[in-house]
């Protein structure tokens, strides 16, 4: 489909309105025709590649000035090789350091840097490559992320040192999901913006989208507030595992953009928390409401707002509390998803509802997988929350709630609607001079399909392809066999200008 967003059309070679061509007079000299969209692709996946690269190795070369000792490598090609490090960790693109093994617990909020870059080069290959069509955006997608994972493979092979080396399949791959996802969001919303492009989708699958947007804010919500609760409950331990590392200025300041790019994994962490299975953090260890068992803990910062105790602190009230946020979001999961698209077949709603309760059990379950790891051989090879118990206990949390309450918020509006339409709107009589078929009232669509103006019709199948019959076309006939119609240029302007009648299937 087409958006209001069209670039200005570019003339073809050879077109008589080129400027230069005999007898042109059409736009400005110097329109060219759009580049290939491969051709684009790859200049933008270089683009975002290159301007990726200069931030971190800016950051690396002030960490090598600033803080020597903390082992950046030596000399400029040790800071271009760590900057290229740290360019595909930020794709989630993990490595062997000989001597401790497999390192794949890595910070996501590094994503983001790249993320947005690859945003903005989505949007740019729409833009100079003169897409207009929605389909064609998974064509734009595909190439940014083909050159941008062939980039990705050869930083990887470059990167490779005696002591470091990434995964080669690992970082195409994932730089190819990133570009992929990335340059698509980029390039869709080159198109429209994000309120236009998401009712350009049907009510169902906006429905189930929208309410597991719903209750994954929530759990997001959650997740960041017993995040910083924990933190600030533990800020004397922050404090003293901070000065023992003593850092100085520069490292001081290094060290804490690495928390930072640690805090989406530390919301993760406390969203697998309050869902109940919780996080390990070594072999033998679990963090959880009902209580924790932890070993040796790194010396960093932000490990030190772990709850510790056999039991959780606070109050008996709160562990309850903690447990319940994921009822809630499958609560709100249910009624978003029914309030966007009610239906009349009571038996549908909670299957919608279960539907999006589901998708919000599955994102959680990824995010759990992404957000944890191995930092080492040893005992901290298991880091983090499970994917599989995360997304399983989510599923049956959120969904089945979100399918009781779908139920019961789909039973509730489709009552309150009979009732307002039985007090407006009697059925109108056979005699009455209206169509018995078509209804009348606030709700013409209730008497004729027995489904209320707003509400998808699940047994639908017709796909907006109806047949109406002309109520005129009879009377018409008649006239012109009994010979009592006007004159055939008069008479078909009568009857033209008339419109047929407005039937509620109508789109």
């Amino acid at each position: 489909m087409s958006v209001s967003a069209e670039p200005r059309p570019v003339p073809e070679p050879g077109d008589p309105d080129l400027p230069g061509s005999p007898g042109g007079s059409g736009p400005a000299a110097g329109t060219q025709p759009p580049r290939p969209l491969v051709v684009t692709g790859g200049i933008a996946a270089c683009a975002a590649a290159g301007s990726g690269l200069a931030v971190l190795v800016t950051l690396t070369a002030i960490g090598w000035i600033t803080a020597p000792h903390v082992g950046i490598g030596t000399g400029l090609g040790g800071v271009l090789r760590t900057a290229t490090l740290l360019w595909l960790v930020a794709h989630h693109v993990g490595f062997t350091v000989r001597g401790a093994g497999r390192i794949s617990m890595l910070p996501l909020g590094l994503v983001l840097l790249p993320g947005a870059l690859l945003v903005m080069a989505g949007r740019w290959v729409v833009r100079v490559g003169s897409v207009t069509q929605l389909r064609h955006v998974g064509y734009a997608a595909v190439a940014l992320a083909f050159p941008y994972a062939l980039l990705a493979g050869a930083l990887a092979v470059a990167s490779r040192t005696a002591v470091a080396v990434p995964s080669l399949l690992q970082a195409v791959v994932a730089s190819f999901l990133l570009a992929l996802v990335a340059g698509g969001l980029g390039a869709a919303r080159g198109l429209a913006p994000w309120a236009r492009l998401a009712h350009l989708m049907p009510a169902r699958p906006r429905s189930i989208i929208l309410g597991m947007l719903g209750a994954v804010a929530i759990l997001g919500l959650v997740g960041s507030l017993l995040a910083a609760v924990s933190l600030a409950a533990h800020l004397p331990e922050v404090r003293a595992a901070s000065d023992a590392l003593g850092p100085g200025l520069g490292g001081a300041a290094l060290l804490l953009l690495a928390q930072l790019s640690y805090v989406p994994n530390a919301i993760i962490w406390a969203v697998a928390y309050t869902l109940g299975p919780g996080f390990a953090f070594g072999a033998g260890t679990v963090v959880a409401p009902t209580g924790t068992v932890l070993g040796a803990v790194p010396v960093f910062p932000m490990l030190a707002a772990l709850p510790s105790g056999a039991h959780p602190g606070g109050p008996a009230w709160l562990p309850v509390l903690v447990l319940a946020m994921p009822y809630v979001a499958g609560v709100f999961a249910g009624v978003v998803t029914v309030r966007i698209a009610p239906t009349p077949m009571i038996e549908a709603a909670p299957l919608w509802g279960f539907a999006a309760g589901t998708a919000a059990g599955v994102l959680a379950g990824l995010a759990a997988a992404f957000s944890g790891g191995s930092l080492g051989d040893g005992r901290l090879a298991a880091v983090g929350p499970s994917g599989f118990q995360v997304g399983l206990v989510a599923i049956l949390e959120i969904g089945v709630t979100a399918a009781l309450t779908a139920a019961a918020a789909n039973w509730l509006i489709l009552r309150r609607a009979t009732r307002r339409t039985s007090k407006s709107s009697p059925t109108p009589d056979a005699g009455s001079g209206s169509d018995p078929g078509l209804g009348s009232g606030p709700w013409p669509g209730l008497a004729k399909t027995g489904v209320l103006t707003g509400v998808v019709d699940e047994r639908d199948d017709a796909d907006g392809h109806r047949i109406y019959l002309n109520p005129w076309a009879t009377a018409e006939g008649e006239d012109e066999a009994n010979g009592e119609g006007e004159d055939d240029g008069e008479g078909e302007a009568a009857w033209s200008a008339q419109e047929p009648p407005a039937s509620p299937d109508d789109p």
